[in-house]
Order: structure tokens, then sequence, then C-alpha cells
């Protein structure tokens, strides 16, 4: 998942629970209970900037994250720890050859129109996806269901692989075999949506989503200005105690500082903050319990577009890696409030992490950036573009990256700000070059999320004008690298898995597809002083469904 401010996070370590159920088998999990310790009622407010959509088909990063996760409840949940629990899921059973999968749905539960929420209304809502005329930046994430090729490339309307036997049980036939198959059902892109939602491009539906989830709209997207969360009484599971959530679109430009202003008015109970602000705010909130500080499973890089342009050598790429100071950074920009990465996967990843492996992002090297530019013909005077949203709080560390590879490499960096939609449009265009800042998280907590949608040749899903619509943006493609974390998927045993990852990983790494810089921590200010039950979930917005008033 891009984050508009930051890659999704997990409070603390990650606990990845990956067992698949034998064929025949079943889960013996329960659902999440309980939630919010405090009263009913209340009204949270906070800010985002512009998501890109909040309609299941195509939601994709925080900001909008944070709204689907809220009308719409699938298969599976992920906790803030990463473990993966059943939500509408009462059962799991997978076939000796990893291929098929059959789930139990809870029987009973509706959409927020009073419309039966069943195996059919899954099925609906992943073939809306899967169409190619909905243009689904994250429909990837369903290519492992057999079929999906054909709908994709227009040969069929639905899906071979799924099926439903009866109204309550529905069964996945895969292309190749995924034994976290069912860890991926976690996302938003997995939801199950009413008749009503039609056609992906149903404009009427994509700024008022009906959904199952514990919230509903209240009226439609304002878009640039608001959206409205009301809980959703009918909902199947436990229900929310907020009364509403009122969310302002703020302008991207200053998005964080206007987050930030708004908390210290009392017009926002959740916020993040300027980067030049964050010593003055620790100082202040973290002594009335209103600060969280969470190292987390997102990592920050500069992402490559290594296909064309003056990166696509992976020396230049590397000279540029060595160029950067990230201890000077983290220590003049950022205050020590951030920790150097030298890996793709997060630290939070415990089974698989490879420290030092990436080994120009341990020290910067200038003598060995300047040998390695000129051996992949990287000139002095040659421009590299750096795109990064604005009004998030990156302007800092992004002219000081710029400073350093232009200091040490002779090269001009044309570092250019946008809103984050528009970022994300430049890194999909044709012809796209230079590099980008990038972040990302977990969407579910396995390392095959962070390898397969960044770096998987299948996940660049470049159409006949060049337009990337997934995520491997950076059009890194190595066949020897897809080939393991194939083999990964079809390995059932876990410790078996985590060693084709770690593979696959210093391959990358090797090619340098990404260039790392630091690890994630997560700084949010939260009302605790009205609010009870106030933490990050594992998409690092605000528990909303959790929250109670004290």
């Amino acid at each position: 998942m891009r984050g508009a401010n930051s890659a999704k996070w997990v409070a603390g370590a990650i606990v990845i629970a990956l067992a698949a159920t034998a064929c025949g088998g079943s889960d013996d999990d329960s659902s999440s209970s309980g939630k919010g310790a405090g009263k009913a009622g209340g009204t949270f407010r906070l800010g985002i900037t512009e998501p890109v959509a909040i309609d299941p088909y195509n939601s994709q990063e925080s900001e909008g994250i944070l709204v689907t996760d809220n009308l719409f409840t699938g298969l599976y949940e992920p906790t803030a720890d990463g473990k993966v629990i059943p939500a509408l899921a009462t059962s799991k059973e997978v076939s000796a050859d990893g291929k098929t999968w059959t789930f139990k749905i809870k029987p009973g539960t509706k959409f927020s129109n009073g419309e039966a929420v069943d195996a059919e209304s899954f099925i609906r809502g992943w073939n809306r996806v899967a169409q190619k005329t909905a243009a689904s930046d994250v429909a990837y994430h369903l290519a492992g269901i057999a079929g999906f090729d054909d709908v994709q490339a227009g040969k069929a309307t639905t899906m071979s692989g799924l099926s439903a036997p009866d109204a309550n049980t529905l069964q996945v036939k895969l292309s190749a075999p995924d034994f976290e198959f069912y860890v991926k059902t976690t996302h938003t892109v997995f939801s199950p949506v009413p008749k009503v939602a039609g056609d992906a491009k149903n404009k009427t539906y994509n700024e008022a989503p009906i959904g199952n989830g514990p919230f509903k709209m209240q009226g439609s997207w304002q878009h640039n200005k608001s959206i409205t969360l009301v809980r959703n009484d009918s909902y199947g599971l436990t229900k929310a105690k907020l009364d509403e959530v009122k969310i302002e679109i703020l302008n991207s430009n200053n998005g964080v500082t206007l987050e930030y202003q708004g908390f210290e008015a009392g017009t926002f109970d959740w916020a993040r903050m300027p980067t030049p602000q964050l010593p003055a705010a620790k100082a202040k909130y973290d002594a009335q319990g209103e600060w969280i500080d969470e190292n987390t499973n997102g990592m920050n890089y500069l992402l490559p577009i290594t296909d064309n342009g003056p990166l696509k050598d992976k020396k230049a790429r590397e000279a540029i890696s060595y160029a950067i100071d990230r201890d000077a950074i983290i220590k003049g920009v950022f205050q020590g409030m951030q920790t150097k990465s030298t890996t793709i996967l997060p630290p939070a990843f415990t089974s698989v992490y490879q420290k030092d492996l990436c080994q120009s992002c341990i020290k910067s090297d200038p003598a060995k950036a300047k040998q390695l530019a000129k051996e992949a013909g990287l000139t002095p005077g040659t421009t590299i573009e750096l795109g990064y949203n604005t009004g998030a709080g990156h302007e800092e560390w992004i002219q000081a990256v710029k400073q350093q590879v232009e200091k040490v490499l002779g090269v001009k960096v044309k570092a250019t700000g946008k809103p984050f939609a528009e970022l994300l449009a430049d890194q999909q265009k044709p012809g796209a070059t230079g590099m980008y800042r990038f972040a990302w998280g977990a969407d579910y907590p396995t390392p095959d999320n962070f390898l397969y949608p960044l770096l998987d040749t299948a996940s660049i899903n470049k159409d006949a004008s060049g337009k990337v619509t997934g995520d491997n943006r950076g059009r890194y493609s190595n066949p020897a690298f897809d080939a393991l974390l194939a083999k990964a998927r079809a390995t059932e045993a876990e410790a078996g898995r985590n060693d084709l990852y770690k593979q696959a990983e210093k391959l990358a790494m090797d090619d340098m597809a990404l260039i790392p810089l630091w690890n994630r921590t997560q700084l949010r200010l939260a009302n605790t002083k009205k609010f009870a039950d106030i933490k990050m979930d594992f998409h690092e917005d605000p528990n909303l469904a959790e929250i109670s008033l004290k």
C-alpha cells in the first residue's frame, strides 16, 4: 500500500499467523470481541488529504483505506499486531496442492441497505475489480484466481475460479498454488458488494459506497471537502461505539500542518505533524498521554525507474544510494526519530529480516558513489527527476537528499512536489524516469505483500501505451526473482517459504530494485482526554470501530 504520508504500519512486533488448514479442517479462531470498554456516542474528527478512491475496487493508499476499511468487512482482518483473524469467515479449507480454498461465510449479516451478504456478494465484488475497464491499481491482488487473466483481457466477464456451492460457501480455485491466499483476503479489494454497486465505474456508488462494515456513509464524498461516516447499527459483528466520524479533506500542499494545527485548536482528535514540529509536539503532548510513538512495518524508499532514463543501470542506482548520508538526515531532519534502513523488508518481519542486506545503505561513500556513477555513464550535469507528494512532511528530507546527491555526483536533481494523486499518476505514466519518494507497508502480514506488489513482473501491468497500473512502478523485472516468489507461494511450510523470501529479497537488493532509506517510526497525536481505546490499527489509521467515549 502506498502511503500518502506514511506506509501502513503495525504497533509493535508483527506476529505472522499464516498456518493453513489442511483439507477437511476448519478454523477454531474466534472473531474479535469486546471492542471499546468505554461509553457509546460521540463524534471523532480528523483530517486527511483527498483519497484516490473509497470504493473497494480501487481503494489503495492510507487515506482511502481509512474510509473503505470502515465501510466494508471481508472474510478475514488483520489485528494491530499483525495476526490474521476471521471476520465473516467461519472456517477455511485448503486442498493438498494449495490450489483450492473453501470458505464458510457467517450467515445472516447484511449490507447497510438490508441486502444479504453471501458468497455471491463476494464473487460479485471480486469480479467487479478484475474487469479491465475498471483499471484498478489493486486488481493484481486477485491475479492468482483462475480466470483472472481472461477477465483482464476482456475474454470473459467472470473469473472461472469463483463459485458458490451454496449461499454461505465460497470456493476459490487458483491458477497456481498459494498457501497464504486467505491472508490476502484481508485487503479491502476482497470486499463483498451489493447488487446496487454495478460496474466499477458507477459514479454514484464510487462516491457513496454501500457496505457491510461497522460504519456507513452519511451522504456522499464531498471531494476536497469532507466525508462523514455514521455508525452502522445493523452491522453483523461487534458494533462500533462512536456515533459519527467527521473527516475533513485538507489542502494537499500543507495537509500535515493543518492536521497539527487542528489538533492544537481542538478541532481534530487525531493528527500527524510536520517534521520540524516533532520535538515541540513530543515535549508538549507526551507528558499528557496524547503522543503515540510506534515502530512499524512500514518502509521508506526511493523508487528508481529501472527500465528507462538515467537510473536504468543498477550501478547508477547504487551510486545514488552511496551518495546519500542517511545518518545525517535522520539526525538533522528527523531529530533522531527514524532509523536507517538496510533492507527491502521491514525489521518487524523478524522471521525473514536480513540486516545490512543493502551494503550501500550502511554508510555514505562519496568515492564509491562517483566510481559507480562513472561506470554506469551517469555523468556530471545529468538531470535526474525526483518526485514527491506535498503536504505530508517530506519537503525537508527531499531537499537534503537532493543536496547530497548533487554535491557528491555533480548531477542536477530536479525535485518536484505534487499532490499525492498526481504523484501516483506520474509514477504510472509512459516514459516515466528518474526516482520518486515511495513508502510501503503490508496490506496483509506476509513478506509476499512487499515482494510481489513492488517487484514481481506481474505487478507492472503495463498497457499498450506504456502506462503502469500495478504497484511495480519502478518496472523491475527479473525472471529468477519471479520464480522464487512463485515457489514460495507453493510451499506449505512457513520455514520453507521464509527461506525463499530471503533469497528473493537478496536478489532484488543486489539489483538495487529499490533504494532503502529508513525504517518506519510512526508518530501521532490522539485525544485521549475525551476518547478511550484509541490506538493505531494495521493500516496506520485510528481504530475507529473500537474507539469509545470516556
